[in-house]
């Protein structure tokens, strides 16, 4: 009898095991995110010829391409972007107005990660009060922690503390970015106490030293690229102790602050991501590990030279090579087929205007302080109330609301005299005064990405829509931050873990990116997400 039970029991135990085997859910080892700041959808075609057959271009031949996503939101800033890609939300709901904005309760100006209830662990006092506590909806990684019963792991890398924090999330095990002062990578104590150990030992390694003494030159004879104007031309901004903006850059006397706009920057991003993937075992248990890693090298890059530069051409066939080189390492350390990768960017870039007006196509730039000194002294003149604007900037006008009911001004007469001032501005195309949006005729995308990116808390009551190609920038360089493409047009490619060989040219919003990402993974959306999984992603499947 006693050996029947046994029996039995032994039966049970098996056919639970084996139910229980045949009832997980499919998901890969490792997620990794790779968000590309800056980089414009047409530079996976600008550049294809030159790029190797196991960067870009692996991921393009062998993976799916949504070429046609855009930025349903503005501004087209760096925050805004990687908090839409991780939770499927906008502005409007998520809270992440911009990389800057002013409280419109307080008039205190907020940086997007700014904590100072938090310490700094590993570097600068400054560098290190930042976390996502104003990020105010979950992201994809918190939804995976969530589903795991925290078992998943998420991590952030990036040289920009806000590149690593907001896609972490707020459940991260650990979030690291680039201290200027020190060349090492650092955190907050609301991710722990200490750095890791293996993080130590990384920043003692002095990698930013070692990168620094190499200088910047092409990766091939300069006569090679010819996807780039003349290296030497008007439209560039000069470096610290250089003559010109030209080739070779000399960055080995520099200070730290040097490695952000150089290639060199993704360098070490991407040898501190192998490092984190190695050290901690991410992908090697039984729950599904995702890292968030966010490449700013290229924004800076792109800010100083402009799209039509030798350097973002040198800089991107570098970045194919360091791709390369990582889906390698995940081949090697994860297994091909067993990780999921995902690359997209947080907005793109416009040409320089002045390089576009010497080719005969209408552009410009303009300056917040041209704006906001003739607009403060109208309305002094008109009102006999001094102040009435607390700043302009993110292409809106931020208002005094203490100083507007002190002074009993009317808002709506205000609003209106403000909106028929900025009008007279060859630059500005549209003023929308956002308490009656309606009432300016918009074409729908346009009127969408003011309503998504308009956060009542954080934004400016009013905003500027400027004309193509003309934006709040210098003469040298370039900027981004509109709904128009060469901002919002962003590439997006998916790579490896069920994931078929394809292409679509529908139309789809960053906004589904987490939502796809959730769908892939079976777990819930973000709690803030308006986006829709994408279709082709998901009947991809190899």
């Amino acid at each position: 009898m006693k050996r029947i039970l046994n029996s039995i029991l032994l039966l049970c135990a098996i056919h639970t095991s084996y139910a229980q085997s045949n009832n997980n859910i499919a998901r890969p080892r490792l997620v990794v995110g790779i968000v590309i700041d800056q980089m414009r959808w047409d530079y996976l075609y600008r550049y294809y010829a030159r790029y190797g057959n196991d960067g870009f271009k692996r991921v393009l031949n062998g993976g799916y391409a949504c070429q046609n996503t855009t930025i349903n939101y503005i501004p087209t800033y760096t925050a805004p972007g990687h908090s839409c890609i991780y939770t499927g939300s906008v502005p409007a709901i998520h809270g992440i107005a911009a990389n800057d904005w002013i409280d419109n309760a307080t008039g205190k100006s907020w940086y997007c990660t700014q904590d100072d209830n938090v310490k700094s662990v590993g570097g600068s006092s400054k560098a290190g009060k930042m976390s996502p506590r104003n990020l105010l909806t979950t992201t994809v990684t918190d939804e995976l922690k969530l589903a795991t019963n925290m078992r998943s792991r998420t991590y952030g890398i990036s040289i920009k503390d806000r590149g690593a924090i907001l896609p972490a999330g707020h459940l991260a095990n650990g979030a690291y970015w680039y201290d200027d002062s020190t060349g090492n990578f650092i955190s907050s104590s609301y991710y722990g106490n200490q750095l890791p150990e293996w993080l130590n030992q990384f920043n003692n390694k002095k990698w930013a030293d070692t990168l620094l003494r190499r200088n910047w030159n092409t990766l091939y004879p300069i006569t090679t690229y010819t996807n780039s104007i003349a290296d030497n031309n008007n439209y560039e901004e000069i470096a610290k102790n250089e003559q010109t903006p030209t080739f070779p850059h000399i960055t080995e006397k520099q200070s730290y602050k040097a490695i952000r706009t150089m290639p060199a920057g993704n360098t070490l991003c991407m040898m501190l991501a192998k490092k984190c993937i190695a050290k901690e075992q991410l992908g090697q248990k039984d729950n599904t590990d995702f890292l968030c890693l966010s490449l700013s090298s290229t924004d800076y890059i792109g800010h100083a030279y402009a799209p039509n530069s030798v350097e973002i051409e040198d800089t991107y066939l570098r970045l194919d090579q360091e791709l390369a080189s990582f889906l390698r390492y995940l081949d090697d350390q994860i297994g091909e087929g067993n990780y999921l990768v995902f690359i997209s960017a947080d907005h793109g870039a416009a040409h320089n205007a002045a390089y576009m007006n010497d080719l005969n196509i209408p552009a410009g730039s303009f300056t917040d302080d041209v704006i906001y000194k003739e607009l403060n002294t109208f309305l002094k003149e008109k009102f006999k109330t001094d102040s009435l604007l607390r700043a302009v900037m993110n292409y809106q006008i931020v208002l005094n609301n203490d100083k507007i009911k002190a002074s009993k001004t009317d808002p709506q007469l205000l609003n209106k005299t403000i909106v028929q001032f900025c009008g007279k501005y060859p630059a500005i195309a549209h003023v929308v005064d956002m308490n009656n949006c309606n009432e300016t005729p918009l074409p729908q995308p346009i009127s969408e990405c003011l309503i998504n990116g308009y956060n009542t808390k954080r934004s400016g009551s009013i905003e500027l829509i400027y004309q193509p190609n003309y934006y709040e920038h210098g003469l040298k360089g370039t900027t981004h931050g509109s709904w128009n493409p060469y901002d919002a047009h962003i590439p997006l490619l998916w790579y490896g873990w069920h994931i078929g060989k394809g292409e679509s040219f529908k139309h789809n919003n960053m906004t589904d990116i987490a939502a796809t990402l959730s769908a892939l993974l079976h777990i819930q959306m973000p709690n803030g997400c308006i986006g829709t999984p994408i279709e082709g992603v998901l009947q991809s499947k190899n």
